[in-house]
């Protein structure tokens, strides 16, 4: 389906991204690897995923905080044929309560979470316009829809992508491009399990007591979103089932915000 195209994952070294990026190559879509790691590691799950569905793959690296380096991202993903698919999904957490909150910690959020999906965003898609096809998914939360203490600099930034992604739905919704955003709930990726340990740690709690309380005070179903559940959504929305999805804040949250 997605065959010859190319989809650009940031932070796709692990987690939701590394799982959206290969959904996307099992549809025979070319993958931009992004994000940090031990380069043996990384060049390893390059090789990896080329190999295993007989895709391109290339690893680009790059600290999203800094626009200078996202322009030289794009500029060699341009070298690689121009970015089709762009799936803004590196980000970053800090839990701390408003008065007390460091300010370089929410610049750091605010430059990750949701400044980066601007500048990939917004230097995508001239190429995208031109070819009349372009999908834009980015990786918000259930906290673009509803909001959690301590966590004001996430909850900022995952709002802000979210109505960056209706604006470009509109500014694109005479083309062949489409922005669209999906909101996880809670889902088993290192961000998450520093929460779980931090929980173990605090309260004295097992392993899956600690996962038990977490997914409890939330998310209805018990259970956690899998990175396989969210790329199978991402390829969906790729599809050309999805071509009339356009702003959609698509909640995958074990009913988290339907509370």
């Amino acid at each position: 389906m997605l065959a010859g195209k190319l989809a650009l994952v940031t932070g796709s070294t692990s987690g939701i991204g590394l799982g959206i990026a290969r959904s996307l190559a099992a549809q025979g879509c070319g993958i931009v690897l992004n994000g940090f790691g031990d380069a043996d590691a990384i060049e390893s799950l390059r090789a990896g995923l080329a190999k295993e569905f007989g895709v391109r793959v290339v690893f680009e690296g790059g600290d999203l905080t800094r626009q200078a380096d996202i322009e030289a991202l794009m500029k060699r993903c341009e070298g690689h044929g121009g970015v089709d698919v762009l799936v803004n999904n590196a980000g970053i957490q800090h839990v701390s309560p408003v008065e007390s909150f460091p300010p370089e910690r929410w610049d750091a959020v605010i430059a990750l979470n949701l400044t980066s999906a601007f500048h990939t965003t917004r230097l995508a898609l001239p190429t995208m316009k031109a070819r009349n096809w372009g999908r834009i998914v980015n990786i918000a939360s259930a906290h673009g829809l509803v909001a959690s203490v301590e966590k004001s600099a996430y909850v900022a930034a995952k709002h802000g992508i979210v109505g960056l992604t209706k604006v470009v739905a509109l500014e694109t919704a005479r083309t062949g491009v489409t922005c669209n955003a999906i909101c996880p709930g809670w889902v088993l990726t290192p961000l998450v399990q520093k929460q779980i340990d931090a929980r173990m740690a605090e309260r004295g709690l097992s392993a899956d007591a600690a996962r038990a309380a977490l997914l409890g005070e939330k998310q209805p179903s018990g259970e956690f979103v899998t990175p396989e559940q969210l790329g199978a959504l991402a390829v969906f929305l790729c599809s050309p089932a999805g071509d009339q999805v356009r702003g959609a804040a698509w909640a995958m949250d074990g009913g988290w915000t339907a509370q």
